[in-house]
């Protein structure tokens, strides 16, 4: 794959109004014009470079879209004020009542909770299915599907989606593929691999530092325009509407994304390795034992690595809140949810993030109780990190052989 995402975020360069090195923040939620046609033309969308109110765009939000389709590979990128902002407004610019989605089963749990318990208000169902069996999903289309959804590296279960088998099926269709990009940004490219729209949350790996919630909508410059309509833009009217001050920050941090990534993935490679070298029950796309580590490593960009996540199963929730609790004591991370800090992050899914999925549904997808997600930070010494680790898992008994008999 020739495209260099880095390469085209480093391309882009913008002047502050006084030629500072970052480009001036727009701190205004409302723009004048000189004459009213101006702002008649800008509320049609007839007026490129004008700015009507910071709702409908602002320039420092522009700047961010751009580095981000950049990164996707597409032809434009809309910005958002969470992760969830972005999804709701693609799902309902892409669905309407009657409608239906093929969603993979094993996803976000807020995405979860949307697609399962919101959207039948609106009368649109949803059929989760087993996203890494592309003839399951064949199977699941109806005539009036609208939408297939799924994660490149699914939440919390690490199932890996085969991009391009899913974009042909979609293609075969008429279906537009949905691509939640979130746990795996750089390391895969969905756009380039078929998929018609990717989202992020950019509170997670691309903002890097745990201190903003924003979201993204990297797609056509036609349906990130249609986003925007004022009369029926789902971004638009239902006000998901990223700050300028937090644009410019993220934007600030996108810079340092592909350096953050490797090292990201290099860490959680280190630690899921021995982890599974002691004997325990550990998932990361990067291990050869993993299922979808094949398709991984065809549709990966290998200079970037696995990901940063990692799972690690001690069978029960006491076991897994202990080992969280000891971890934290030692400063060995957070338990915390979300992703991509500078310090590893580690949470039970279960009775967190998936914690809307139903438990007879968490179980049927083999999300078990004692599951826990790891979010490897940026430890400039892994293998000392580790063996801490160890000896936390160590100090409470936590050994292979008790899984065994769990």
């Amino acid at each position: 794959m020739d495209f260099n995402a880095p390469d085209s975020i480093q391309d882009l360069q913008y002047f502050g109004e006084y030629g500072g090195v970052n480009p001036s923040i727009s701190d205004s939620s409302t723009y004048t014009f000189l004459n009213a046609k101006t702002m008649f033309d800008t509320f049609e969308g007839n007026t490129e470079g004008c700015y009507l109110y910071s709702r409908h765009s602002s320039p420092s939000n522009l700047y961010l879209g751009e580095a981000l389709a950049a990164l996707e590979g597409t032809e434009s990128a809309n910005v958002t004020a969470s992760g969830m902002g972005a999804i709701t407004a693609v799902i309902l610019q892409l669905c309407s009542s009657g409608d239906h989605i093929v969603s993979s089963r094993t996803i976000y749990g807020g995405t979860y909770a949307f697609m399962k318990n919101f959207l039948k208000r609106f009368s649109i169902e949803v059929s989760f299915v087993d996203i890494t069996k592309p003839e399951v999903v064949a199977a699941a289309i109806r005539p009036n599907t609208r939408m297939i959804y799924c994660e490149s590296v699914s939440n919390p279960l690490l199932e890996v989606a085969d991009i391009p088998a899913l974009s042909r099926l979609g293609k075969s269709n008429n279906i537009p593929l949905v691509v939640d990009n979130t746990f795996t940004p750089l390391s895969i490219a969905p756009a380039r691999l078929g998929a018609d729209i990717v989202i992020h949350s950019l509170t997670k790996f691309i903002n890097g530092t745990s201190d903003t919630v924003a979201g993204a909508v990297c797609a056509s410059t036609e349906f990130c325009l249609a986003l925007k309509d004022v009369n029926d833009g789902a971004g638009m009217l239902l006000g998901s509407t990223m700050d300028s001050l937090r644009a410019a920050s993220v934007l600030k941090n996108m810079r340092t994304l592909h350096l953050r990534i490797q090292k990201h993935s290099a860490n959680a490679a280190y630690v899921a390795r021995e982890f599974e070298a002691m004997g325990m029950r550990v998932v990361y796309p990067g291990l050869s034992s993993h299922p979808g580590h094949k398709l991984m490593k065809k549709i990966h960009l290998s200079s970037y690595g696995y990901g940063g996540v990692l799972t690690l199963d001690v069978q029960t929730l006491d076991r897994a809140n202990a080992l969280m609790e000891l971890m934290q004591k030692e400063r060995l991370g957070y338990l915390a949810v979300s992703l991509g800090f500078y310090k590893t992050l580690f949470s039970s899914p279960g009775a967190s993030t998936s914690s809307e999925i139903p438990e007879e549904e968490q179980k049927a997808m083999g999300l078990g109780a004692g599951l826990i997600r790891f979010s490897i930070g940026l430890d400039s010494n892994i293998e000392r990190t580790f063996q801490r680790m160890k000896a936390c898992v160590q100090t409470l008994g936590i050994t292979p052989e008790h899984a065994a008999s769990s």
